[in-house]
């Protein structure tokens, strides 16, 4: 019966009806027209805000940090195997309208981002703690609401999409280095355990050290393909182009399909609009003190994860198409490709970078549903325990079981937060259109905007001494 109300739930969410894509392609269009297309006009401020991004006190993170926590996060089996899949079942088109979904979802990740810094509290360690739990409760008043979307979180991130992401990296070495998934799970749960214990903070020192390196290394590799085959390269931007549009001669017929996976795969990439990130947001300290610096640091992170790094998998395959075969799926692609472009070292390669790829997502995702034990009271030692220890023999077992179900699950888990994060910050859009405005009338001043509460009008309140 629980499967079968999971199964209805994704058939709404994902399937037949595709509710979520109608959902997140809207949101991303609402919010690109009330700030006014910020994701174009200030394109280039979202680097200019990023200096001074070290900095921190010790209630936060760095914004630094906590870009590179959210990217990985964001960063994982979806710029390999997913835009392999989405390739595959909807043509090169598909990267075209991944291009624009992730362009729509910057404008979403700026406007959640927003509001996980502006209605953040301090916890019993005087650490910062934020998401969408939190701005529900705080700005809009509905902590039933919270508690649904909290519930979800644990459910996705807290348990089923560390599973998957562990399930992927032993899958990976059992694959290229005949590593078996009990001894690969049992180091990847150590070592899982030693970062996770340390809280945010570890974990935005770990990610700090490690989403810099593994970003530019599977840059590096997607350029050296790229330079190698560069007579090729007007080809492939044609063909991505002409078949995004149905001018190629599969016709209309593959249009459908190409909008379809194309959108799908790049929403679920850069998780822009499902209000994990707003976690990583509302912990940081940023420069400038204003919750919009922090808009802009999130939204960096959309443009990197699906315009730079699915890019670089989407050229990668695209230069091999013809050579890598046609009944292989998912991450098969992109290894065959990088082995064709590489040799067996491109295999090697990939399965590197996809360990690192879904470790950090593993580290990542603790973090965002530890941050919602305070909403419950249970960020003490105990409520702590019981969460790291169910977290990690989830890490556990998903390295080495079969997780059809526990990718329902995760599916379900993700498409109701999305619903409800989607929901919470449409209703609050006058506060994200306020603070905005507030941000850009100070830039014209000062390079170095400060908030004051005082300055901006926003739905309901924030925490005393967190805003002063």
């Amino acid at each position: 019966m629980i499967n079968d109300i999971i199964s209805l739930v994704n058939n709404v969410l994902w399937g037949e009806y595709q509710v979520l894509i109608y959902i997140l392609v809207f949101a991303g269009v609402w919010f690109s027209l009330k700030l006014r297309f910020i994701q174009l006009r200030h394109f280039g401020y979202m680097f200019k805000v990023m200096k001074g991004s070290t900095q921190s006190d010790k209630s936060g993170i760095s914004s630094y940090q906590a870009l590179c926590t959210g990217l990985s996060a964001r960063v994982g089996t979806g710029n390999l195997a997913g835009v392999a899949m989405a390739i595959s079942l909807g043509g090169s088109g598909a990267v075209f309208w991944m291009w624009v979904i992730a362009l729509l979802g910057m404008a979403t990740g700026f406007a959640e981002s927003i509001l996980g810094q502006l209605y953040k509290v301090r916890d019993d360690h005087k650490e910062y703690r934020g998401g969408p739990a939190y701005y529900i409760t705080a700005g809009l008043n509905k902590p039933w609401l919270a508690v649904l979307f909290a519930v979800c979180l644990f459910l996705g991130y807290g348990i089923s999409f560390s599973a998957m992401q562990a399930n992927t990296i032993s899958d990976a070495l059992n694959h290229t280095f005949d590593i078996s998934s009990v001894y690969s799970g049992a180091v990847i749960t150590f070592i899982a355990g030693i970062i996770v214990m340390g809280g945010l903070r570890s974990i935005a020192r770990f990610a700090e050290l490690i989403v810099p390196f593994m970003g530019l290394a599977f840059i590096l590799a997607a350029m050296t393909v790229t330079l190698i085959n560069i007579d090729q390269v007007p080809g492939v931007l044609m063909d991505i182009f002409n078949s995004a549009f149905g001018l190629t001669e599969a016709g209309a017929g593959a249009l459908g399909a190409a909008i379809k996976n194309g959108i799908q795969r790049g929403l679920y990439s850069n998780e822009a609009g499902a209000g994990s990130v707003p976690h990583a947001a509302a912990g940081a300290t940023p420069v400038p003190n204003h919750p919009v610096a922090q808009g802009y640091v999130q939204m960096l992170g959309v443009f990197i994860d699906t315009m730079v790094l699915c890019s670089c998998t989407a050229i990668v395959i695209l230069l091999a198409q013809g050579n890598i075969g046609s009944e292989m799926e998912g991450i098969r692609i992109t290894q065959n490709a990088m082995t064709f472009h590489m040799g067996i070292s491109g295999d090697m390669f990939v399965a590197i970078i996809i360990t690192l790829f879904s470790f950090t997502s593993v580290v990542a995702n603790y973090a965002y549903a530890e941050s919602n034990l305070h909403l419950f009271k249970l960020d003490n030692i105990y409520g702590r325990t019981v969460y790291t220890l169910l977290y990690l023999s989830m890490v556990y077992w998903g390295a080495n079981a079969s997780l059809k179900e526990v990718w329902n699950m995760a599916d379900m888990a993700l498409g109701l937060m999305t619903v409800v994060n989607i929901s919470a910050i449409m209703l609050l859009t006058p506060t994200i259109v306020n603070l905005t405005r507030d941000y850009q009338v100070k830039l014209k001043t000062t390079n170095k905007p400060e908030f004051k509460l005082a300055d901006v009008k926003i739905q309901g309140k924030t925490e005393d001494g967190v805003w002063s």
